[in-house]
């Protein structure tokens, strides 16, 4: 026998380090938005525009209520135990997103990949690093718009003012007009409540922007219009999905199409423009004012004051 051999520590096989399994991120999430609760793929959670995603998760994914798993009872558990051992209820994750707007973005997201799938057949062309995305993938113009409005109310009639107050007792002036400012008040909610049905029943998509560039004769505007009628949208299309924010005067809506990408001799050059706008989403805001009537006879003249964000992507089912 040789002498390293025989040697023990010669003999002796050297064992790698110990290092502690990757988190598995589980293939399925449970969401829960403002009360309802959503079973997704992470594949399809990861591929919602990003624009989506930012509001949804403003502080990132949390996973759990740790975000990290445990390595120390990593010999009593297997591979699997990870995910399969954490409460029902710490698998959920709270997000602060309506869940409509969730549901109608994710059923047209099925309708876009079914529609180009089904022309694409059962041929399977072989994929280059550089070939054009927009013919291997469906892509879909996302447009979303958050509307802030403020309300300017009339001035009160200062003659309404003084006879409420002279026709109370001299005692009960402080008083009466404590009520005054109390109905006031009370009326400021209504007057905001009525506002905000009155622009949600304003759908369609371009008349705001319209509006602006009439005004402003803001050629960037125009050119942005003419852009997106040519990739997909009509001028007289209307919000796909439109809501006004629980206990906000606030109104979002977001309208999705599929890209053109065939049709007029741009077509194409028109669709590698927005390709830019994969995964970058741009932003665009400005101020709107209009004037409405509101009341039970519609005769009290009210000034808004809109400030609309929007927000322009393309994403890849």
């Amino acid at each position: 026998m040789s002498q390293i051999a025989s040697n023990p520590v010669h003999s002796a096989v050297p064992l790698p380090p110990l290092q502690p399994p990757e988190p598995t991120f589980p293939s399925k999430l449970i969401l829960e938005l403002r009360g309802t609760r959503f079973e997704i793929d992470r594949e399809m959670l990861m591929s919602l525009p990003e624009s989506i995603l930012i509001v949804m998760f403003p502080n990132g994914l949390i996973l759990g209520r740790s975000g990290t798993l445990d390595y120390e009872e990593e010999e009593e558990q297997d591979d699997h135990a990870s995910t399969d051992s954490m409460e029902l209820e710490d698998q959920v994750i709270y997000v602060d997103f309506d869940p409509l707007c969730l549901e109608f973005i994710m059923n047209f997201y099925k309708t876009a990949q079914d529609t180009f799938y089904s022309n694409q057949g059962s041929t399977n062309f072989p994929q280059s690093p550089t070939q054009n995305p927009l013919l291997s993938k469906q892509a879909i113009i996302v447009l979303r718009e958050e509307l802030d409005y403020f309300t300017i109310p009339p001035k009160p009639n200062k003659k309404d003012i003084l006879a409420n107050t002279s026709s109370s007792p001299v005692g009960n002036t402080s008083e009466a007009l404590e009520m005054t400012e109390v109905e006031s008040a009370i009326n400021i909610h209504e007057l905001k409540t009525e506002c905000g049905t009155i622009l949600l029943d304003q759908k369609k998509i371009f008349t705001a922007l319209q509006r602006n560039v009439n005004k402003e004769n803001n050629v960037a505007e125009q050119h942005l219009i003419d852009m997106l009628c040519v990739s997909g949208f009509s001028r007289d299309d209307e919000w796909g999905y439109r809501n006004i924010e629980p206990h906000k005067t606030s109104i979002v809506s977001i309208a999705l199409v599929m890209l053109k990408t065939t049709g007029q001799s741009n077509q194409m050059a028109t669709a590698q423009k927005l390709l830019l706008f994969w995964r970058k989403p741009a932003r665009k805001c400005w101020w709107d004012g209009l004037e409405v009537s509101v009341g039970s006879d519609k005769v009290i003249p009210v000034r808004l004051w809109c400030r609309r964000t929007w927000t322009l992507e393309l994403a890849l089912v």
